[in-house]
């Protein structure tokens, strides 16, 4: 059984690690995990009706929402991120709404709290994207075919105007896809269960339409062909090569020290939301190095005092001799990410296939098709990963020809 560190049936669903991330989390551990998952994931696709793992698909939408039954005293409520912070935040009527959040969140959470006690949910708090309400639904035309669009955050929802699930968009108020729920005595205590068919179990509303994020191929598009698991294999088997060549020791000091990991991480994001590829995994350890020194040196330039000025030098010179020591070490790191990323998106390439609504970004020259934002991996204990093609997602969401759902 997979064992990742992303406990979801014991911690909340606030923040999700991407797969590859798992190497730099998590060391030795996470390396091997991620290969394993990216297995069983390829044995997923390829029928293995008994691969120990379950897939959701990630929409877009905003805000995240909260809904469900205060243990304290049994009173429905709603309710944003900060359900789970010590002293929760939730709202059970409008008056709580108004004294916290205005403008279309305002209008948003008491649609909400007015329409999703028809669903009749009995105990317990549910998680799920806020896609729609009635007014921000258009009916538009493109390529040729009337549709209703909705645009939460930076993709479109395309739905034919003509389809049952139209004629039900149509009729409705709001819409939210669910994707996690929540057990327990006490919003501290409370543990997530991720992944299930959540929606089977409420009930139906003309006003609410929702829907649970489960992966499924209905169309059995998304099967791969012996060749293309073939081609996965041989990844896989190259990255399992290049995980026997991974320093250890290198892997376990950066998986356990903070402050190196957010420097890996914050220069790894920077070629992300510039759309670069790590091509070369000696020319980007280098650097690397390079951005870790000119950070540390904005950082010394900031405070005034020479002592201040002489510790900030000496953790520059502590961090900088990681990265000079550990060249090889982080060129082979590199290059087993870049395995496991080229396996992740053949594979979401492939899980891409068996989408039932058209996904498309908003540019300034009009609509392009693109994929749908990602994929939520699970283990059967529950243990979960995010697959996204982080490259196209970020050109998305950095790139200022695309027009999102908040921009008029």
């Amino acid at each position: 059984m997979l064992k990742f560190t992303n406990y979801l049936t014991e911690q909340k669903n606030t923040h999700m690690e991407h797969l590859e991330d798992e190497v730099i989390n998590n060391g030795v551990n996470g390396a091997r995990n991620a290969i394993n998952f990216l297995r069983s994931l390829r044995d997923m696709l390829s029928g293995d009706t008994a691969s120990p793992i379950d897939a959701t698909v990630k929409w877009d939408g905003a805000p995240a929402i909260f809904a469900g039954i205060d243990p304290s005293d049994g009173q429905f409520f709603i309710a944003k991120k900060g359900i789970f912070n010590k002293n929760p935040k939730i709202y059970k009527t409008e008056a709580e709404i108004d004294g916290d959040i205005s403008g279309d969140l305002n209008t948003k959470f008491k649609l909400a709290l007015k329409h999703l006690p028809e669903l009749g949910i009995k105990s317990g708090v549910y998680q799920g994207d806020f896609l729609y309400s009635n007014d921000t639904v258009t009916k538009e035309r493109i390529n040729g075919e009337s549709v209703l669009t909705f645009h939460p955050n930076t993709i479109v929802y395309a739905v034919p105007t003509k389809s049952d699930l139209g004629k039900t968009i149509a009729k409705s108020k709001i819409g939210i896809v669910w994707h996690t729920t929540y057990e327990g005595d006490t919003f501290e205590s409370m543990k997530a269960s991720f992944g299930k068919a959540i929606s089977a179990g409420l009930k139906k509303s003309k006003n609410v339409w929702h829907s649970d994020a489960t992966f499924k191929d209905v169309s059995g598009k998304a099967t791969m062909t012996a060749d293309e698991t073939k081609q996965i294999s041989s990844i896989l088997s190259n990255a399992g090569k290049m995980f026997r060549k991974v320093d250890a020791k290198m892997l376990k000091t950066l998986s356990s020290d903070d402050a190196i990991q957010m420097r890996v991480k914050a220069h790894f994001n920077t070629k992300v939301r510039s759309g670069e590829r790590i091509a070369n995994p000696r020319t980007h350890v280098n650097d690397l190095t390079i951005y870790v020194s000119q950070w540390w040196d904005k950082e010394i330039d900031k405070v005034k005092t020479a002592k201040s000025k002489e510790a900030k030098t000496a953790l520059k010179k502590e961090q900088l001799q990681f990265f000079m020591k550990n060249k090889r070490g982080l060129e082979n790191m590199f290059t087993l990410m870049n395995y496991i990323i080229d396996a992740k998106e053949r594979i979401v390439a492939k899980m891409d296939q068996a989408s039932t609504i058209d996904t498309l970004l908003k540019t300034t020259s009009g609509y392009e098709v693109t994929a749908p934002e990602g994929y939520v991996a699970i283990s059967r204990a529950g243990d979960a990963v995010k697959l996204v093609n982080r490259l196209e997602f970020s050109r998305a969401n950095f790139s200022s020809d695309v027009i999102k759902g908040w921009q008029k």
